[in-house]
């Protein structure tokens, strides 16, 4: 007997409004990791008499170096916390996970694709569209799924799929 597979639906998809918050939250966490970063740079500067990096870093007037500060610090934010939990700040406050399309937890692979389509410029827009999905989610083929509602649908399946082999029997 073929076995049916459980899948993320969209009735189980976190809304544009939970994942703007989401976004507000977690780019809120970014600043306080970079002004955090900042912070032991300029310490460690001063500690060591060495101020070459800090002054490189810390009081730069190029674009470029506060782009590449911001992007690192996003992509070790984001790969690093969604690796481990599967959640980063804003996931843990609105109760959402990032899943694939069978429901588990991301490789890592796809953890540091879906961070480093992030990077895209105007990546933000991409959940003006109707689905509501970024391309960090597209691209890596990742979900974030309103936990409560996930765990529902996927205990309901369970039970259907229990039945249905009992059934068979």
């Amino acid at each position: 007997m073929n076995r049916i597979e459980y899948t993320v639906t969209p009735d189980v998809l976190a809304s544009k409004g939970i994942r703007f918050a989401n976004f507000i939250i977690d780019y809120i966490m970014q600043v306080i990791i970079g002004a955090a970063i900042g912070f032991a740079i300029g310490i460690l500067s001063d500690m060591t008499g060495n101020y070459t990096v800090s002054d490189a870093i810390l009081y730069s007037e190029s674009t470029l170096v506060d782009f590449l500060f911001g992007y690192i610090v996003l992509l070790i934010y984001y790969t690093t916390i969604e690796t481990l939990t599967g959640r980063s700040i804003g996931k843990f406050v609105t109760n959402t996970k990032v899943v694939i399309y069978d429901g588990s937890k991301p490789s890592f692979h796809e953890i540091l694709v879906r961070s480093l389509c992030r990077m895209i410029p105007f990546e933000a827009f991409s959940f003006l569209g109707e689905d509501g999905k970024g391309w960090h989610d597209s691209i890596s083929k990742t979900f974030v799924v309103d936990i409560k509602k996930f765990e529902e649908k996927k205990v309901a399946f369970e039970e259907l799929d229990e039945i249905g082999r009992i059934g068979n029997n």
